[in-house]
């Protein structure tokens, strides 16, 4: 997919360590904000991790089995680990009409529609933060979660983004209460019986780029 040139596709091999990551987003951030460098979609994964968001309640630790780590998105706990993608979108929504509505919603819709690529249903759902599909392995198939949805806007610039469970450890995510939603379970590709790894779904991802800036960008 040729994105315009004004935006980078940078996909990070290996395990990248949730500080260096949190800093480099950072300051490619500011230098966006500067008309410094190039807005990105950066595709990376981390070690294990817990982050908490600006809205994590200390409750909903429940075993800090691995580094926790205070972050300025917005929500609760969340685990980041190997076999999840993570997306962090860094955006100058000056350029976009200033809408935070409007990106996250964007957002979420690229997670959808990248996921249905792949032959999965997954839906958002009002007032409830996250991606979502029917997990037949679940009591009832009920509704699970397949992806997590985070964002930050510093002047009007995107940091944070996305992340969907393509084939993590789900017991990792034992240590917290996800989201802070105990009713429901987290979900994978890989447990959903769809065959994919990382780089599948990120071709996925690139299939949908164009509808995703083609939304935020809308005026």
């Amino acid at each position: 997919m040729p994105l315009p040139d004004d935006i980078e596709w940078r996909t990070s091999a290996g395990l990248t360590p949730y500080a260096d990551a949190l800093a480099e987003m950072e300051a490619r951030a500011a230098a966006v904000g500067a008309n410094e460098a190039r807005e990105l979609l950066w595709m990376l994964e981390h070690p294990p991790v817990y982050t908490a968001g600006t809205s994590a309640e200390p409750g909903d630790l429940i075993d800090a089995r691995f580094p926790v780590i205070p972050t300025g998105r917005g929500g609760k706990y969340t685990y980041h680990g190997p076999g999840q993608r993570i997306g962090y979108v860094v955006l100058d929504l000056t350029r976009r009409g200033r809408d935070v509505r409007r990106y996250v919603h964007a957002l979420e819709s690229w997670v959808i529609a990248a996921l249905g690529e792949l032959g999965v249903e997954a839906f958002a759902v009002d007032g409830r933060v996250g991606i979502w599909t029917l997990d037949p392995n679940a009591p009832g198939g009920r509704e699970a979660k397949i992806g997590a949805i985070g964002v930050r806007v510093r002047r009007w610039v995107t940091l944070h983004g996305f992340s969907v469970n393509v084939a993590p450890d789900l017991a990792h995510f034992g240590g917290i209460v996800p989201c802070g939603l105990p009713e429901y379970g987290v979900t994978s590709l890989q447990s959903l019986g769809i065959s994919a790894d990382l780089a599948t779904f990120d071709a996925a991802l690139a299939l949908t780029a164009d509808a995703f800036l083609e939304t935020v960008s809308c005026p």
